[in-house]
């Protein structure tokens, strides 16, 4: 059986799909992040997921830096338990973000984000729960598998 150490103050980022962690912590910024430590579970046994395997990340210390906002969007299945002096404080599903920036790109060819280079890649959540760029209105495809 494999043993990771409880953290004292952090986060758990649980009920990952399997396989995506490492992607996961790209986008959140964990891997250029040279000061934290971070544990990485992959493949975890797990009774609630449909494959029957998890990711996890924990991250030892401050984690206000990280965006969290961008997990709801990644996948809905995912929770943060915040953790201090060695116990669980709060755990939450988050929400889907009103705004996406830089996260994901648009799609449109003729957008004015894919011709400029310094242009923000920019997605607002409209009324049907769809995500669409402020610029040309595509809608954003989501593949969850």
């Amino acid at each position: 059986m494999l043993n990771i150490d409880e953290i004292q103050n952090g986060i758990v980022i649980d009920h990952i799909k399997a396989g995506t962690a490492v992607g996961l912590m790209d986008l959140l910024g964990i891997k250029s992040n040279r000061t934290a430590s971070v544990a990485l579970i992959q493949n975890a046994r797990s009774s609630k997921s449909p494959t029957g395997r998890k990711d996890i990340i924990k991250v030892e210390g401050d984690a206000a830096w990280l965006n969290l906002d961008v997990l709801a969007y990644l996948d809905p299945n995912i929770t943060v338990t915040t953790i201090q002096d060695g116990k669980a404080v709060k755990k939450e599903k988050p929400q889907p973000p009103r705004r996406l920036v830089n996260i994901v790109r648009c799609r449109n060819p003729r957008c004015i984000s894919t011709v400029e280079e310094e242009c923000d890649q920019i997605f607002e959540l409209g009324a049907g729960g769809k995500y669409r760029c402020i610029y040309c209105e595509q809608e954003l495809q989501v593949k969850r598998d």
